[in-house]
């Protein structure tokens, strides 16, 4: 069986990004290496690799963190970002995280913004700093042009002796796109974003975790049509 990329929110969540606790034992029980791959802050696909029962193999924050098997890489540009979230406050803009802020508290490389919050003055700042916002459904992402979850994945790939070619994706979102240009094959569940959905190998037809056990059953038949749906 194939090794595996996983994304978390949108992917085996519903939508109110709660994991569905069927894909546990899916995670678990997968013969080959399994990655979390996320936009999430590190702890989170730690933590979710803990509760599995997983070998800690994620990436997080957009592929600015990378950790294999106890091998921790940490790129990207955390001053520069928390920079531009101190002058987006400044300017009279509230992120949209309340004080404790618990969606930035634990970020290495990144900062994110609530979909509520104003993008345009967010993008001027992150530009400045040379940096760029993604938008991935859940929140703005800011963080560098030239680190994405694909680099996060040949790093990965390398450390665990494995081809990039040999990985099996399944995402929803833009930040997923970079992965699928990596890895062997792709599949975007139905909830997938407009760009997940045209860079995918193929398309589930059904949404959130539902898609992700729909994929699975297809990577474990060898199943796929190539036209970009199923």
């Amino acid at each position: 069986m194939r090794p595996l990329v996983v994304d978390i929110d949108g992917t085996i969540t519903d939508e109110d990004r709660a994991v569905d606790p069927r894909v546990f034992s899916v995670l678990r029980e997968w013969p080959a290496p399994v990655v979390i791959a996320t936009g999430k802050a590190f702890p989170y696909p730690v933590g979710l690799c803990e509760f599995v029962g997983l070998p800690t193999r994620a990436i997080a924050e957009n592929g600015g963190v990378v950790c294999t098997d106890g091998q921790v890489a940490i790129e990207g540009d955390r001053e520069g970002a928390q920079a531009v979230l101190h002058a987006y406050v400044e300017a009279g803009y509230d992120p949209g995280w309340g004080e404790a802020d618990l969606a930035n508290r634990w970020r290495e490389t990144e900062v994110i913004v609530r979909r509520e919050s104003p993008l345009a003055p967010l993008e001027q700042l992150a530009d400045e700093q040379g940096l760029e916002v993604v938008d991935t459904g859940f929140a703005y992402h800011v963080k560098p042009p030239d680190i994405d979850k694909g680099q996060g994945v040949a790093v990965a790939a390398e450390r665990l002796g494995i081809d990039p070619g040999e990985f099996v994706a399944i995402g929803d979102s833009v930040n997923d796109v970079d992965t699928f240009a990596v890895v062997g094959d792709s599949y975007a569940v139905a909830n997938a974003d407009d760009r997940a959905r045209a860079a995918a190998d193929t398309v589930c037809e059904s949404a959130y975790a539902e898609g992700f056990l729909e994929a699975i059953v297809a990577i474990e038949t060898g199943a796929t049509n190539g036209d970009n749906e199923r």
